[in-house]
């Protein structure tokens, strides 16, 4: 089927939406977007001051939203739509982390899934309609380096992000004739609370996975502000992996290239950053 003729994708003159824009990257990303001359950028966050002070700071609009939560998104979707007309952007980027592996509770697991899966289908399933009918329309995913790699200690982490990198994939494949372009984005450590903010950080502050960004630091802790610049410009380039630190792309084709030689250095990996401390794993031995 031939594709509808969406061209390169430019943030000027479009209406862009950003979920968890109250802070961290999605802050960052409302604000690379005002600084693009978006026509308008909608600031949605759980917190809803934090949301409405973002938006004052860029001239934008604030919602409350719980984006676990599919008739809020469509309630956030379609008001957009009413007051400023057909969304261009749609950057779903709400997101925590918690530390813990098949010890943890199933509502904390489908939690962690709602907010970085369901949310992405929420927000798709909302705003391809208008988009499609309009000819084409961009989708900014937010992911993780730990949905292509893994990340060590926490189980539901590595799973939901995973599933939102296939996610990605998927409606990148099923909707692209229609003018839909989609980018997922997959940093390694930001500079952002959602460590602070995880149901987990109290108590777990010298923990490995918790000290100075956690696991994902080991290549350097990012601004939020770089991470944004990095996604407009993958926006503008129509280019799927964002990839702010640069190490994943060599860890990925390491990966597919030797997974059971990449899976011995990850455990290795995991001994040198635990030390003589107790491994994820051993918090199984309770259930004995």
């Amino acid at each position: 089927m031939t594709e509808k003729g969406w061209l390169k994708m430019d943030i000027k003159d479009r209406v862009v939406v950003v979920t968890g824009g109250g802070a961290g990257i999605g802050a960052a990303l409302a604000r690379a977007a005002s600084q693009k001359e978006a026509q308008k950028v909608i600031v949605a966050d759980i917190n809803g001051d934090k949301a409405k002070s973002v938006a004052t700071e860029i001239g934008g609009e604030s919602y409350c939203v719980d984006v676990s939560k599919e008739d809020e998104i469509v309630a956030l979707v379609g008001n957009v739509e009413k007051r400023h007309g057909p969304i261009g952007v749609f950057c779903s980027n709400a997101g925590f982390v918690t530390s813990a592996g098949l010890e943890d509770t199933n509502e904390r697991i489908l939690n962690m899934w709602e907010v970085h899966v369901m949310a992405h289908i929420y927000a798709a399933r909302a705003v391809l309609p208008q988009m499609i009918a309009n000819e084409g329309g961009y989708l900014l995913n937010t992911a993780s380096a730990a949905g292509l790699l893994t990340q060590i200690g926490s189980l539901s982490y590595s799973m939901t992000k995973s599933a939102a990198v296939s996610l990605a994939e998927w409606l990148s494949i099923t909707h692209y004739h229609q003018g839909i372009r989609v980018s997922v984005l997959c940093p390694q450590a930001v500079r952002t609370d959602i460590l602070v903010n995880s149901p987990d950080a109290s108590g777990n502050e010298e923990d490995p996975e918790w000290e100075d960004g956690g696991v994902a630091s080991s290549d350097g802790i990012l601004e939020s502000a770089t991470v944004a610049e990095a996604c407009m410009e993958a926006i503008s380039e129509e280019r799927f992996l964002v990839l702010p630190h640069e190490e994943v792309q060599g860890y990925i084709e390491f990966k597919a290239g030797n997974i059971d030689k990449w899976l011995n250095g990850m455990r290795k990996f995991q001994d040198k950053l635990f030390g003589d401390e107790p491994l994820p794993g051993d918090a199984m031995e309770k259930f004995l």
